[in-house]
């Protein structure tokens, strides 16, 4: 990437989902599910200007397909048809007018008013048989308590507890376009935290409305939005008396973790799903494959289910505490339901909530987001052999910025970053997924090879405000 550990590579075309760096995904939000074209040639660097880069080729969309991730996944395209593995996103587009929740309602409807036939058939023949002595008795259990009370630390218990403040949102774009996704109470003034991508469609001139599981519906706005880092934050009008999740430290989290996941897979509201910690630091790299700006994270994997529409919502541990924001899943399937979204596959990725915490507060305090740099454009082309710097910038500039952090230690184009810390870097996304863990004047050790040999220098982040 460019100063801002902006990338340089070939935009690819929006596929029919989003993916992770070499291959993952993004979750619920108002975007179509893109489909992005196999690799066409050699990466051009991302405008020194811009924080992020251009979505690397291929690169999955927020919505539909997941992101994709450089460490696995295969490289290759996103979703396209026939192709690589498709990254759904956890994004719920609307249904149409009469579409896919009017069906689920319908069939509903059906089978109660069966039921309702069956019961009354039932009903005349015990009258009229009544003592036939053929009918069919059952046994309760006798160690069924007149009410069932489940321990806090349960799946039950942290559900029942978690559920009243994690609300499902509803975007709409001023052309009419949208979708569902999911979100939590943040704090005690009542913020609502979620994916950028769920809320992206309605924040310039259209409508978001948050709903809680007791059925209460708020108007909502966009307090601000991190492109680069697939975070917004929205406050609720006339809300009261907001309870705030618990936050976690994603930093302690350990593989083999339980997890617990809430969100409104496919519309579905107040769903909850179960699983582990997979795999931590996962390199995810998504956008919508169309005209937006990717955004890069250092995820924490799980195979709890995240479908279409959990985008936003929490991802808890066993005690209820947030540990991130589901954002992202890979599905090896092109469709479901008509929607052409694909399911869950037990890959699913989160924003770890220590990064996405601070994020959060820099949006509530000045309503823009803050980025760490090096100052330096990397290909954003997966080698898997380390994050190379270009040989020229975006325009034409110079690759690494005269006076900026990788200039004052001493980097040059050419230079392949392999490690930053004791983090292994095998690309461009990866690199700037792990800068993004970072804040703006910390101090890191970047690893770098040239002609042949290693070197380690301490390198200052500097920091880029704002999207634009």
């Amino acid at each position: 990437m460019s100063t801002e550990n902006e990338g340089s590579g070939t935009e690819g075309a929006g596929t029919e989902g989003s993916q992770v760096p070499p291959s993952v995904p993004p979750a619920p939000s108002v975007p179509p599910a893109p489909v992005d074209p196999a690799r066409g040639g050699p990466q051009q660097p991302a405008p020194a200007g811009d924080w992020p880069p251009p979505p690397p080729q291929g690169a999955p969309s927020p919505y539909a397909e997941p992101p994709a991730t450089p460490a696995y996944a295969g490289g290759g395209s996103y979703a396209t048809p026939g192709g690589g593995p498709g990254w759904g996103a956890s994004y719920q587009p609307p249904a149409p007018a009469k579409g896919r929740r009017g069906g689920l309602v319908a069939a509903v409807l059906a089978a109660a008013l069966i039921a309702g036939g069956v019961g009354g058939g039932i009903g005349y023949w015990a009258a009229r048989d009544g003592d036939s002595g053929s009918g069919s008795t059952t046994v309760s259990a006798s160690d069924t308590p007149t009410s069932v009370k489940r321990e806090a630390g349960s799946v039950a218990g942290v559900a029942a507890k978690a559920l009243p403040s994690v609300v499902t949102i509803d975007a709409q774009g001023g052309d009419g376009e949208g979708g569902t996704g999911t979100g939590f109470v943040y704090d005690k003034q009542g913020h609502i935290l979620t994916n950028n991508h769920v809320v992206a469609s309605a924040a310039d001139g259209g409508k978001l409305s948050a709903t809680f599981s007791n059925g209460k519906k708020y108007v909502a706005e966009v307090v601000g939005r991190a492109e680069g880092y697939d975070v917004a934050v929205l406050k609720l009008r006339n809300s009261e008396g907001l309870e705030p999740l618990p936050l976690g430290n994603s930093d302690k989290v350990a593989v083999g973790d339980s997890t617990i996941a809430i969100g409104a897979p496919f519309g579905l509201s107040n769903t909850v799903t179960t699983g582990i910690i997979s795999a931590k630091n996962r390199p995810v790299a998504s956008s919508d494959g169309g005209n937006s700006k990717s955004s890069y994270m250092s995820a924490l994997q799980t195979d709890a289910s995240i479908n279409p529409g959990n985008s936003g919502g929490p991802l808890l541990d066993s005690g209820g505490a947030v540990i991130g924001i589901n954002s992202a899943i890979q599905s090896a399937g092109n469709g479901m339901g008509g929607s052409g979204q694909a399911g869950s596959v037990g890959l699913g990725f989160a924003i770890p909530i220590n990064q996405a915490k601070n994020v959060a507060e820099q949006l509530i305090k000045t309503g823009k987001p803050v980025y760490p740099v090096i100052g330096a454009s990397v290909s954003l082309e997966d080698n898997r052999m380390g994050a190379t710097i270009s040989d020229e910038g975006p325009g034409g500039t110079a690759a690494v910025s005269p006076g900026g952090p990788a200039a004052k230690a001493g980097l040059k184009s050419g230079d392949v970053i392999t490690k930053l810390d004791d983090t292994v870097i095998d690309s461009g996304p990866t690199l700037i997924g792990e800068i993004w863990t970072h804040k703006p004047g910390d101090t890191v050790k970047i690893t770098y090879e040239r002609g042949g040999k290693t070197e380690t220098v301490d390198v200052t982040l500097d920091k880029r405000e704002g999207d634009d």
